[in-house]
């Protein structure tokens, strides 16, 4: 498992945001509130779906399956001048980010973060974790259950100290 390495400049995102966390998954609810409302995004810079987490700090060092995180649907957007009734804005900050290919069906996604954050990162002695926004890149080869779906896992690293 071979990530390339992005310094991604910040992403303006438009979409929906819920708590939840591992143990009391909600992200089909939020999922299922943000695909019929997309449409009402005017200012889209593309067709992709960014499904973001926002842990609390230290969040994998004392990883706890109960403890909430924030969850968002979204949209990336050229500006924040048209925000449909119902939905918030966030900015992914830049830095740099380890990007990981998933392939197959959404709900096998969880492995693949299991062993990005169980081994690779620990395994990984140039970088760490940071504390920004993680996020799956879900675009052209998205097709949820399908054994050939694909979605790029973005996750935040610094260099290691």
């Amino acid at each position: 498992m071979q990530p390339r390495i992005e310094n991604l400049k910040e992403i303006k995102l438009v979409g929906k945001r819920i708590k939840t966390s591992f143990a009391e998954n909600q992200t089909a609810s939020l999922w299922r509130s943000f695909i019929p409302s997309r449409k009402e995004i005017r200012n889209s810079t593309g067709t992709e779906l960014y499904s973001v987490e926002i842990y609390p700090a230290g969040f994998f060092r004392n990883f706890n399956p109960e403890t909430q995180f924030e969850k968002w649907a979204a949209a990336a957007v050229k500006d924040f001048t048209s925000v449909p009734e119902g939905m918030e804005t966030m900015i992914i900050p830049g830095g740099l980010f380890a990007v990981f290919l998933h392939h197959g069906p959404a709900s096998t996604v969880t492995r693949t973060y299991q062993n990005i954050i169980g081994t690779w990162v620990p395994q990984n002695g140039n970088f760490a974790l940071d504390d920004r926004p993680h996020f799956a890149l879900m675009g052209d080869k998205y097709q949820n259950e399908s054994l050939d779906s694909e979605e790029e896992l973005w996750i935040p690293i610094k260099k290691a100290a």
